[in-house]
């Protein structure tokens, strides 16, 4: 059974943009860029939220060397994917169309982002007739 994804903190989420800008880092490597003045308790912090990622399955640890170097187990879309089902279930019901509804609405969205979404959409509506036509062909 797929444990469920557990929720990322702001700090833990800082530690993860690190990781996706620069790549395997070690813990050193992470401290200096969030804290670039931060003594060893800025260390300890990092180590610390380094297990918890590692816990919740989000970051992996190469222990090949003695100084373990980290990297991201999931990437960005995957995190923000989690979070916006997480707020549809929460405030709509698991339903996504509040959501679309109202960063289409409150003007938010370029022009490229409206096409980019015209695009997106078309492409899956191509798909969904796909489906169904190899659907009735197989029947």
């Amino acid at each position: 059974m797929a444990r469920t994804p557990q929720d990322i903190t702001d700090a833990e989420l800082a530690v993860l943009e690190v990781l996706w800008q620069e790549g395997p880092a070690t813990i050193r490597t992470i401290t200096d860029a969030l804290y670039p003045k931060g003594g060893a308790s800025h260390y300890a912090t990092v180590q610390k939220l380094l297990e918890r990622l590692e816990g919740k399955d989000c970051v992996r640890r190469d222990r090949k060397s003695p100084v373990h170097v980290f990297a991201p187990k999931i990437d960005r879309d995957e995190l923000v994917g989690r979070r916006l089902q997480t707020l549809a279930e929460k405030l709509c019901g698991g339903s996504w169309t509040p959501l679309l509804t109202h960063l289409v609405q409150a003007g938010k969205l370029s022009s490229k982002d409206r096409q980019a979404l015209r695009t997106l959409i078309a492409e899956l509506e191509q798909d969904e007739k796909g489906k169904e036509r190899r659907g009735r062909a197989n029947k």
